[in-house]
């Protein structure tokens, strides 16, 4: 029988031959497509025998294309890429939304949830703006912000309440000891006090203990909330912080209350966006999710 001229070679053929041809090598092309050296040799040599055309020299350490091998590999390439291409057309574009928020509030609260966000709205991309200065909702092109302060937030945005400000201390279990459950008011002037850029240590002191921070206390003092609160949860002291971006870690046992009393502060949590949104479906869905975490 003889074979038709528009027959075409086995896909996985192909793919084999295209791989080997970029990286002149059977190992590298074999890690890119899943399978073993030996899988790709012998496709390879397969689809030579299929055409009748030696498409590579085997050299003692590498490969090198022969002449109709270079010229073959040049169009299959271009070959995959539409294919790609005409794929890429058929699926949807996700809709990209960007959500400004602190680093703190992004490591601490945010990532934990992300994975959540991303199986129940796959059609949504998200791109993290995380800095510690204000981004503006026009030039840096933010769709949703969660910021701490007290609203309005400025003309033509939309504030949601996301969390009341509860300021809580925290510390490592070890630091409490065994079966404790507070600080004594005696170890006070022991600790070492872990401050942040907020520098909430003086007003929790004097409104809920009604103590002053000792003037020899030992103090380290961080530029981040997160960077506190990770040293908190090593042992190396005591900081004090929103209780939203701690509760993972009392809840998960890394952190406990060092005092157990808490400060309510006036810099709330709110989601913020654009009372004219520049993409309205997926906005409103971010900011339902995002409150839709209150409780957890």
């Amino acid at each position: 029988m003889t074979r038709s001229p528009h027959r075409l070679p086995p896909l996985n053929a192909l793919r084999a031959f295209e791989a080997s041809a970029r990286h002149l090598n059977f190992r590298i092309a074999a890690e890119e497509l899943g399978v073993t050296q030996g899988a790709v040799a012998q496709h390879v040599r397969a689809l030579e025998a299929d055409l009748g055309i030696r498409l590579f020299e085997r050299l003692p350490r590498s490969l090198a294309l022969t002449a109709p091998g270079r010229g073959y590999a040049t169009q299959l390439r271009r070959a995959f890429e539409l294919m790609t291409e005409a794929t890429a057309a058929l699926r949807p574009e996700p809709e990209r939304l960007t959500i400004s928020v602190t680093p703190t509030f992004a490591s601490k609260w945010l990532l934990p949830r992300l994975p959540d966000i991303a199986e129940t709205h796959p059609e949504i991309e998200l791109r993290i703006l995380a800095t510690e200065g204000l981004s503006n909702f026009q030039t840096d092109g933010v769709d949703v912000a969660v910021r701490q302060g007290r609203p309005p937030f400025g003309h033509g945005l939309v504030a949601d309440l996301l969390f009341e400000q509860e300021v809580v201390a925290v510390c490592s279990p070890s630091v409490l000891g065994a079966g404790v459950r507070s600080l004594a008011p005696g170890e006070f002037d022991r600790v070492t006090f872990l401050n942040d850029a907020h520098d909430l240590w003086p007003e929790f002191a004097e409104r809920v203990l009604g103590r002053n921070v000792p003037p020899t206390a030992r103090q380290v003092r961080f530029s981040q909330t997160s960077l506190a609160i990770d040293a908190a949860a090593a042992g190396q002291g005591v900081a004090v912080a929103s209780r939203f971006l701690v509760e993972g870690d009392l809840q998960a046992g890394r952190l406990v209350k060092a005092f157990p009393t808490v400060m309510h502060g006036g810099l709330n949590a709110y989601v913020v966006t654009l009372r004219k949104p520049r993409h309205p479906i997926p906005t409103a869905v971010v900011r339902e999710w995002l409150l839709g975490h209150r409780g957890n």
